[in-house]
């Protein structure tokens, strides 16, 4: 079954406007126009998050939807998929956030605009215990694209925690994945977009 709906979650300290959301962003209003895009500005809670992506969901259609998302919003993505049962595209996928971010408990600048900033809370790094301790799907439904170049998070972690899924391991690259327009043909196709 075809695609309908498409779900982009930005990574931590990221927004709607970054690279990746914006190239997915103008693909789909150019070559799909019938598909339905939403990719939210996050909250740093990640709670608030999650609710924010279940309550802007409801109404979609579960078998007709597809998530993709980066670091951060690859592991809310990879959760998503697992309860939803849905395809999910990881890139660079955060495997345990609560041990990562707890080093960035305070105030930062967007990537894409430092005149805004979020402030991550002590109490968030619980919020993402509570979503880590959830297990996995035995098969899941995920594309999972993880850069060895990676200079943030250690592609080894990533790789086994989605090796049960489709894996595309590239040598090189980085964390923003700064070839993202060499992998999206094998991303189109394992979204199947109506």
């Amino acid at each position: 079954m075809r695609t309908t709906h498409l779900l982009y979650l930005h990574g931590f300290r990221s927004s709607p406007q970054s690279v990746k959301a914006q190239i997915m962003a103008k693909w789909v209003q150019a070559r799909h126009p019938g598909v339905t895009w939403w990719c939210p500005q996050l909250p740093a809670s990640p709670a608030q998050a999650i609710d924010l992506l279940l309550q802007g969901t409801a109404a979609w259609p579960r078998e007709q939807m597809a998530v993709m998302g980066s670091s951060l919003g690859g592991f809310y993505a990879a959760w998503l998929s697992a309860h939803w049962g849905v395809r999910a595209v990881l890139i660079n996928p955060a495997v345990h956030p609560s041990r990562d971010l707890a080093r960035y408990i305070g105030e930062h600048p967007v990537w894409q605009d430092p005149a805004q900033s979020i402030f991550f809370e002590s109490g968030y790094v619980q919020e993402l215990k509570v979503l880590e301790s959830q297990p996995l799907p035995t098969c899941p439904a995920t594309l999972a694209l993880i850069a060895k170049g990676d200079e943030v998070l250690d592609w080894r972690e990533m790789l086994a925690r989605h090796q049960a899924g489709q894996v595309r391991l590239i040598e090189g690259s980085d964390h923003a994945l700064c070839d993202f327009d060499e992998h999206l043909p094998q991303i189109l196709e394992f979204l199947q977009l109506a």
